[in-house]
């Protein structure tokens, strides 16, 4: 297990193209999931300087409970459907929020998120969960994270034993 990241890279894609591996190599050998999804969020915030990084989870197909998470604290469940979390969820798909103050239904859970991007996990084609990421500074969020994002998310999914 990796004991600290060595990022490289000044861009934003570079930094991503250096974390995943190492994302990879810190799961790798681990399978407690909650474990391996608070290492992640953690190795995400450290490598990005995101606000907040974190998971929520679908429980009992009604809402999304939260999950392993680094930042302030967060709202603890969320319906399907309702904020960013909610719509990820429901509509299966990357959402990404230049400004959250301007997102109807926008779950404010700390006034000093901007922006944010939300990426469902997908496992047999149905959401299990999301991964959300809050930036402190406006339309922080662009397709290059969507892209890695869905990466990491994919690597989520399948730490998750069908």
């Amino acid at each position: 297990m990796a004991e600290e990241l060595h990022i490289k890279g000044e861009s934003r894609e570079e930094v991503y193209k250096s974390l995943i591996p190492q994302l990879k190599a810190l799961i790798d050998g681990e399978d407690d999931f909650v474990a391996n999804c608070a290492n992640m969020a953690a190795a995400l915030r450290q490598a990005l300087g995101f606000f907040w990084v974190g998971f929520y989870f679908v429980k009992n197909q009604e809402e999304l409970v939260l999950g392993p998470f680094q930042g302030d604290i967060a709202c603890t469940r969320i319906k399907i459907g309702k904020g960013v979390c909610g719509q990820s969820w429901e509509k299966s798909e990357t959402i990404i929020v230049d400004n959250v103050d301007e997102f109807p239904g926008h779950i404010a859970c700390s006034s000093a998120s901007k922006s944010e991007i939300v990426v469902p996990i997908i496992k047999a084609q149905t959401v299990i969960g999301v991964l959300d990421v809050d930036s402190d500074e406006l339309s922080d969020f662009s397709n290059i994270d969507k892209i890695y994002l869905e990466q990491i998310a994919l690597v989520i999914s399948d730490m998750i034993k069908s």
